[in-house]
Order: C-alpha cells, then sequence, then structure tokens
C-alpha cells in the first residue's frame, strides 16, 4: 500500500514522513514482520529494515519474541510521549475550575504554563473582569528566564540542567526591564526555592507584574507553574502576601487532586 501525500508534505523531509508513515501502519497492526511491512509500504527490504533498526535503537519499536522470524511492535518509548501528553491534558482538566476559582477571589488573570525545552508554554488562561489587563493566550511562549511563570519552572530543575540551559540560550531583552543579568537570576532562582514563588516585573511586557507558584505531580516533580498577571500598580508590596496565599492555596489544591501528598504541606 503507497500512501499519497499531500501538498504539504511534499515540502516536508520524505525521509521522517516514511519513518512516521512506519509507525503508522502499527495502529491498526499491533505487531507486524519485515516482510509485511515491505508489502505495506511498497519498499525494498533493505530500506524497511534500516527504518526498522533505527526506530527499535531509539525505542520506538521493538521485537517480539514469540514468533520466528520476529515480528515488530511499538515500543516503550512511545508510551513515555503518550505519557506527557496525557499529563498536560490532565493537569489541564483538573486545573481549570480552580483557575476559575483564583480568578474570582482576586481579580487578576490566571495562567497555567509547562515547560516545553528551553521555553515555557502557557497551555490554559482564564482572564481577569479588570479594564486595564495583562495580555496572553493559548500556546504563547516565553523563555524560561524571563517572566514569574516561566521562571518558576527553571527554578525547580536541577542545578547542572539550568546552567547548560543558560549556557546554550542567548538571553535577550524581551521588554526594558528583562533581566539578562545571570548572577541576578541565580539569586532569584534560590530565592523561589526558599520562598515557594516568584515574582517579576515588566519582564515581559511593560508596566505589567506577575506572581507564579510550582505545580508538582504525584512524585513532587514541578510539571507546571501556575500565575497571575496583571497591571503593575495592584501588584505592589501591600497587596503581594494576599495575591501570593490565595495563589499557593489553589495551587494546593490543583496538587491534591494531582495525586500530590505533601500539598497541604504548603509549596
Amino acid at each position: 500500500m503507497v500512501m499519497k501525500m499531500d501538498k504539504t508534505e511534499k515540502t516536508a523531509n520524505r525521509s521522517v514522513l516514511k519513518t512516521l508513515e512506519f509507525l503508522e501502519y502499527f495502529i491498526q497492526n499491533s505487531e507486524l514482520s519485515l516482510a509485511e511491512l515491505v508489502e505495506l509500504s511498497d519498499m525494498p527490504k533493505s530500506t524497511v529494515f534500516r527504518i526498522l533498526q533505527t526506530l527499535e535503537m531509539r525505542g520506538f519499536v521493538s521485537k517480539t519474541t514469540t514468533h520466528n522470524p520476529p515480528k515488530y511492535q511499538l515500543g516503550l518509548k512511545l508510551l513515555e510521549f503518550g505519557n506527557i501528553v496525557a499529563q498536560r491534558l490532565e493537569i489541564r482538566k483538573v486545573a481549570l475550575p480552580y483557575m476559575q476559582q483564583l480568578r474570582d477571589t482576586v481579580d487578576e488573570a490566571v495562567n497555567l504554563i509547562i515547560r516545553d525545552q528551553d521555553e515555557g508554554v502557557y497551555i490554559e488562561k482564564v482572564d481577569t473582569r479588570q479594564y486595564v489587563r495583562v495580555y496572553t493566550q493559548v500556546g504563547r511562549k516565553s523563555p524560561l528566564y524571563a517572566g514569574a511563570c516561566p521562571r518558576i519552572l527553571l527554578s525547580f530543575l536541577p542545578d547542572h540542567e539550568i546552567e547548560e540551559l543558560l549556557n546554550r540560550v542567548d538571553m535577550k531583552k524581551i521588554s526594558p526591564d528583562t533581566n539578562i543579568d545571570k548572577d541576578l537570576l541565580w539569586q532569584w532562582i534560590h530565592d523561589a526555592r526558599e520562598n515557594g514563588y516568584t515574582v517579576s516585573y515588566g519582564e515581559l511586557e511593560p508596566d505589567s507584574a506577575a506572581i507564579a507558584v510550582p505545580i508538582r505531580d504525584f512524585t513532587g516533580q514541578v510539571i507546571a507553574g501556575l500565575s497571575l498577571a496583571g497591571a503593575t500598580s495592584r501588584f505592589q508590596l501591600d497587596r503581594l502576601g494576599y495575591l501570593v496565599q490565595e495563589t499557593k492555596a489553589v495551587a494546593n489544591k490543583i496538587m491534591s487532586k494531582l495525586g500530590y501528598s505533601d500539598a497541604k504541606a504548603g509549596l
């Protein structure tokens, strides 16, 4: 069977498309032999074998032990990807009603963010009813070194991962108040670990402020950040403690739902 490619696919990398096509064969067939894959793909046996070797080496397929000649099945590496996607969907579903509750309590925008390599990506938001608001949208990305919510994700990575990331990325100013001083960033990271929250003023947009706290899964790993964002005038010292307290309380409820047993003890 030969699959026809649409116009978009024709401009893509054909080798990658063929490899992904191989994985799709297993949607309808739990196990396939080399000969069956040759027939399905209408490709030379040697080419099919090389693709299978590569997929097996990276854990995307594995050989069964009950057939001779052996058959292939999807590998455990795909389970890792599936768990990541499921976790992202699960945290959005769990967090949204609590985010709405937090917005109604403090009347500020509430954001949920997760890590995507060297950036944080916003996966859920609840807008404030305030006239002056900070613009965010689901899918927006920000570097992990800038802004309260991205930085809360950075802060709870192991030190060596942080060092590698900071050596890898080019720290640039996103707004006039974006910090690009690594020594100051490390100080903020240690403060976040000690206090359980981060604060930012104008780092992503002028005249905006945000606070963020970590969200942990049942293993205790920080998998997301929960933040409030709004106009700088509403995030002054006289109100900051209240906002942090309410955000932490809601984060604890979300973490309890995710199975984190120490959530009631605080962040």
